[in-house]
């Protein structure tokens, strides 16, 4: 978390994204139209793979008002941020699945990449052959809980919020995590309220127009001004908002399907219906989104009924039959994103010169064996990755003729390292005062994250890599690897990023570029020069995939991450829980939880 307003990409490598749900099919979706100047008959060019195995058992019946939904977040995972623009220690996607449920975007992606028009503040885009000019048309329909209508008075707020939280100089929390993706703000020459329901933003320099809608307006989340705009600047309106993001009460004026009732920490967090939401209005009476101290306790809670909404972790396929047998659903389903190993490259690390050598970060790759992990850890039910792009699900991104640059090879890799002097000392590869002695964090709570930092181990052990691991929270996690002055560790594993904002076009910005808002320190000058390349409007598809298939080829062979598995989500359902299935999204894993409903029986 690889968007959005500043929808989080950031998810755990165990749970995926563990129960991550949208809508597929909920409103219309406009056919692709080879017109140049409107997007709201365009689509991305992902078709993203299809919908995850919808179950439509029971979707036949009329949904009946009332009942509790109790969702399960991963294991030792806290809700800490609910404002639609986030910081990068609080950019995750299981804050965003609730920051989803009270605010709506001003763009709602459907699975196969397309806009669902029906589900976003926005109703329609238009813009210029050169990609310099759009106008934004918002739906009338939408308003505020409090009655007041969605305007552009808002997007301009939420405009307002971005530039100043952007500054390098931004108060804490901030800075906002989505800027420098998608060109927002600094390539933004103008954005302008024409009338209450049209924008129109005007860039400096002309931009690919997918990849500006869907990096760059889509982080235009409108935000409540006449009930958030409180200050007389803006400097002092960010820190307003920045020392509220952990509030969950603060959010009193919402425009999405739900508001909030409570929150406790390392507890739970209470959403109920909002009775003025002007979509398609939730039946349920609320829906609880649960802490959960391990994977052990969440199947517990699944096989006692006290959740209803969860997952299954691999390591736990043994006691499949303990949850079909009292009919929940399993249903396994990948999301259109990477999982890796980070390595600390940031200025103030001590690791940072040894990772800045690409000889030894492929020597590591190779010591990674992800096809056993895939097979032997997670029971066949996840996708080994080897660059920017996954196998799976299948997308037009993926480049056909890219192969593995460097399938795993232990004697390889450590041979590598002796050819550039690195020799073998009490088993740690030494060479003059540097060591391969690395603390390794991972993400708690999960028995298969756990395993597979513990394989890693043991693989790089054998090419002089020495290892020490360090179990965390993932929200801890997100916090340290985020921060460029912590020097607490040298390779992190169990996250990733899915392509869902800001960053639904994938071309990589806001990860591999230089100074990158969500990277770890990497710099590449020509990674640069092929990241802004997908960047700028060309005239045939063919000359943009071009452009995008060379970003996406010497990605895969720089390794400014280590390119780790895609791990399906195994969901449970109950079954006296409706929808969640037919409406889920694993693609871009964000679900709308206004079409789940709760039967008696």
């Amino acid at each position: 978390m690889e968007m959005k307003i500043a929808k989080s990409g950031m998810v755990t490598i165990a749970m995926a994204t563990s129960i991550t749900m949208l809508v597929a099919g909920c409103g219309s979706t406009t056919t692709n139209n080879s017109t140049s100047n409107t997007s709201s008959n365009t689509s991305s060019n992902a078709n993203t793979a299809t919908n995850s195995s919808a179950n439509s058992s029971n979707s036949s019946q009329t949904p009946t008002p009332g009942g509790t939904i109790n969702y399960a977040l991963p294991p030792q995972t806290n809700l800490n941020w609910f404002l639609p623009l986030m910081n990068a220690a609080s950019d995750s996607v299981y804050n965003s699945q609730i920051v989803d449920q009270l605010y709506k975007p001003l763009i709602w992606i459907n699975n196969d990449y397309t806009i669902n028009w029906q589900s976003s503040i926005a109703s329609k885009i238009t813009y210029n052959t050169a990609g310099t000019v759009y106008h934004v048309f918002l739906n009338p329909k939408w308003k505020w809980s409090d009655g007041q209508p969605v305007t552009s008075k808002d997007v301009l707020f939420t405009w307002n919020v971005i530039k100043a939280a952007s500054a390098k100089n931004a108060p804490s929390p901030w800075p906002y995590v989505g800027a420098g993706t998608g060109d927002i703000p600094n390539g933004i020459k103008s954005v302008v309220a024409n009338s209450p329901t049209e924008v129109t933003i005007t860039l400096d320099k002309p931009a690919n127009q997918q990849w500006f809608i869907y990096n760059g307006i889509i982080q235009l989340t409108p935000m409540p001004a006449h009930a958030w705009d409180k200050k007389s600047n803006m400097n002092s309106e960010i820190k307003y908002l920045g020392s509220n993001a952990t509030n969950l009460m603060f959010d009193s004026v919402v425009d999405g399907p739900f508001k909030p009732v409570s929150a406790t920490s390392s507890q739970s967090w209470v959403i109920a219906p909002n009775p003025n939401y002007a979509g398609h209005k939730s039946v349920v009476n609320k829906i609880v989104f649960t802490y959960e101290g391990s994977t052990a306790s969440e199947l517990a809670a699944l096989k006692s009924g006290s959740l209803n909404v969860g997952y299954l972790d691999q390591s736990q396929l043994g006691e499949k039959s303990s949850l079909t047998s009292q009919g929940d659903k399993i249903t396994p389903s990948y999301g259109f994103g990477i999982f890796w190993t980070e390595m600390n490259m940031f200025p103030s690390s001590p690791t940072k010169s040894i990772f800045d050598q690409l000889y030894v970060r492929q020597a590591l790759q190779m010591g990674l064996d992800n096809q056993g992990a895939a097979q032997d850890i997670y029971k066949g039910y996840a996708v080994p990755l080897f660059g920017p792009i996954p196998p799976k699900p299948k997308t037009t991104f993926l480049d056909p003729n890219l192969k593995n640059p460097y399938p795993f090879n232990i004697n390889q890799g450590k041979q590598l390292l002796e050819s550039h002097g690195w020799k073998e000392v009490n088993g740690v590869m030494t060479k003059g005062s540097q060591k391969m002695k690395f603390t390794m964090m991972y993400v708690s709570g999960s028995t298969s994250s756990t395993d597979a930092a513990e394989l890693m181990k043991q693989d790089w052990a054998q090419e002089g890599v020495d290892v020490t691991l360090k179990p965390v929270p993932f929200s801890t996690f997100i916090s340290v690897t985020s921060n460029p002055k912590d020097t607490s560790w040298d390779l992190a594993t169990g996250s990733g990023w899915f392509y869902n904002g800001p960053g639904f076009y994938p071309t990589g910005g806001e990860l591999f570029a230089t100074g990158a808002p969500t990277g770890t320190g990497f710099s590449d000058p020509k990674e640069d020069t092929l990241i802004q390349a997908t960047h700028v409007p060309y005239p045939t598809q063919q000359q943009t995939m071009q452009h995008f298939f060379q970003y996406e080829d010497y990605t895969a062979k720089a390794l400014p991450f280590l390119w780790g598995l895609n791990v399906a989500t195994l969901a449970v359902t109950a079954p006296t829980v409706h929808n969640v299935n037919k409406y889920a999204d694993p693609a871009t894993a964000f679900p709308q939880m206004q079409y789940w409903w709760v039967s008696s029986n």
